[in-house]
């Protein structure tokens, strides 16, 4: 592929929390496909849905699963609520109060219309979820917790097995990993159910996402949007027809094959290059050289206690005296591009960010840094003027 259709991300990009610029593989695959689709003859077709096979293949081989137990949805969104239409009956599903809103309104949405319903809950030290903290929210009729693997601000890693054993056998871990899966290693194991798009972290674009439902769980779903691609005899004369086995049952219909094809490439990639074990260290050691830059500014870091594993690729801080607003438009105009949540800068590197990143960001907050001194001298010379012209008030 030409410099034409991949460039890459700039240098300064510290965004992949938001969106992570696809990858050469992925670009390279989303093309091939689409040029597959474009012929459309017998051979090309059967291409494609080889190219989906091989993804959910490579998912499954990331996230330690059987084939069978990942099915390929549009979206983590989509994926959710496919989830949250299979989860029937009575109950409670806990979700945290800041959670992610990709993994509230899905469970909002079927409480009351044959779901469980929703109790909200506050995370320890503002967003923490701890064991200790579900203990105590572990009543006979919760059913599931639906939680994040990453924090989408803070960047703090969910203790997901810790969480399974507090929840036990009977209830379901249901986790939303999008902020995680690809950017570091990640319990998942733990999870019963698990959801990922692949256009942050994993870097393949939108339109695929990897949805998990475990074998050990599988039962106590029930197909709730599982459409014609999710049935055994699609084409039987008679409907329902029977669900497939495992995730498979979730589908409302056929994949995005070109954004599968991408997706598939993404994680080939990401597993070549050591996984997420040696993508994760490099990514940890790039936030937290950031971070240490942001402490030497003067800024303030968003649980600044976190240790090394418990925070993924994220990280937010604010400089005091600073209009946020204004610092984010300083740092996009030095070329350094992130993510602004109200008061909270955030930063989310890559295991490819360059070393320059880091100066970009220095020059930026320095050059912040000397604004403010200037402002500081201006004021402290007007007041001196005033005070000598007007020695009493």
């Amino acid at each position: 592929m030409n410099d034409q259709i991949y460039q890459g991300p700039v240098p300064g990009y510290l965004d992949h929390a938001r969106v992570g610029p696809v990858t050469g593989e992925a670009a390279r695959a989303l093309v091939g496909a689409v040029g597959l689709a474009a012929r459309c003859g017998p051979g090309e077709l059967g291409r494609l849905f080889e190219l989906s096979d091989a993804a959910r293949g490579s998912a499954a081989r990331l996230l330690g699963a059987r084939s069978d137990e990942v099915a390929l949805a549009p979206s983590t969104s989509n994926g959710l609520f496919s989830v949250a239409a299979g989860l029937r009956g009575p109950g409670v599903v806990l979700v945290p109060r800041d959670e992610f809103p990709a993994n509230v309104y899905p469970w909002l949405r079927f409480a009351g219309r044959g779901g469980p319903e929703v109790r909200r809950f506050d995370p320890d030290r503002g967003r923490h979820v701890t064991p200790e903290l579900l203990r105590r929210h572990l009543t006979p009729e919760v059913r599931a917790l639906a939680v994040s693997a990453v924090d989408s601000l803070s960047g703090h890693v969910a203790p997901l097995a810790a969480l399974k054993e507090a929840l036990g056998p009977d209830r379901l871990l249901i986790v939303d990993a999008i902020q995680g899966l690809g950017a570091v290693p990640l319990e998942t194991d733990a999870a019963d159910v698990l959801v990922s798009g692949g256009q942050k972290w994993l870097r393949a674009g939108w339109g695929a996402a990897l949805l998990l439902v475990r074998d050990r769980c599988a039962e106590r779903l029930e197909p709730g949007l599982g459409g014609w691609a999710g049935v055994t005899e699609p084409f039987a004369e008679r409907h329902p027809a029977p669900s497939l086995p495992g995730a498979a049952a979730h589908l409302a219909t056929n994949p995005d094959f070109p954004a599968a094809a991408a997706l598939g490439a993404a994680v080939d990639g990401l597993l070549a290059g050591g996984g997420p074990a040696v993508g994760g260290a490099r990514i940890r050691d790039v936030l937290a050289e950031l971070l240490d830059r942001a402490r030497r500014a003067g800024a303030e870091v968003l649980l600044d206690g976190l240790g090394r594993r418990e925070r993924a690729g994220i990280g937010a801080f604010r400089l005091p005296g600073h209009d946020p607003a204004a610092v984010h438009r300083a740092l996009e105009a030095g070329g350094v591009i992130t993510t602004r949540r109200g008061e909270w800068i955030r930063l989310s590197p890559h295991a490819s960010t360059p070393a320059a990143a880091a100066d970009l960001f220095t020059d930026v907050l320095e050059a912040l840094a000397r604004g403010a001194s200037r402002t500081r001298t201006r004021t402290t010379t007007h007041t001196h003027t005033q005070e000598s012209t007007c020695p009493t008030t």
